[in-house]
């Protein structure tokens, strides 16, 4: 068995993001629902891809496709709960980016939970590997931490 994952803290992440928690997102005990991390880590990496004028969700024809994903979590969240994303790239690669996430318990030092997310970056159509376009691997880098 592996060892547990380190613990991480404000300063290994670049950009933040408000989150509040929904009344549907607790599960039956009582705390936020494993499955709502990842539509957080979700909402994390697009919003930044769209904001940053790298994603539109309509028309792109390169996009990035969810290859790997994983999630650690150190405490319970529940609603009616803020939580805070926080977004880093830890490895840029020719086509592929693994993005480190974490949720934070709004001004906590330390993540709730933390986790990677792979994007594999295609074209629309065929689906085939294409290299990274220059700028997003640029803005990607600006965010690396690796």
């Amino acid at each position: 068995m592996s060892e547990r994952p380190v613990r991480l803290g404000r300063a290994d992440f670049r950009l933040f993001r408000t989150i509040p928690t929904r009344w549907a997102d607790n599960d039956v005990f009582g705390h936020v629902n494993n499955v709502i991390y990842y539509n957080w880590f979700d909402t994390v990496v697009n919003a930044w891809l769209i904001e940053q004028g790298f994603l539109d969700v309509k028309d792109s024809k390169i996009v990035g496709l969810v290859v790997g994903t994983r999630c650690d979590y150190f405490e319970s969240v529940a609603f009616p709960e803020v939580v805070e994303g926080a977004l880093a790239v830890e490895k840029l690669g020719r086509s592929s980016v693994t993005y480190r996430i974490g949720i934070f318990r709004q001004g906590g030092a330390l993540t709730a939970a933390q986790g990677l997310f792979t994007h594999v970056y295609v074209e629309r159509g065929p689906q085939a590997p294409v290299p990274i376009p220059a700028k997003l691997r640029a803005a990607m880098a600006e965010i690396g931490v690796g």
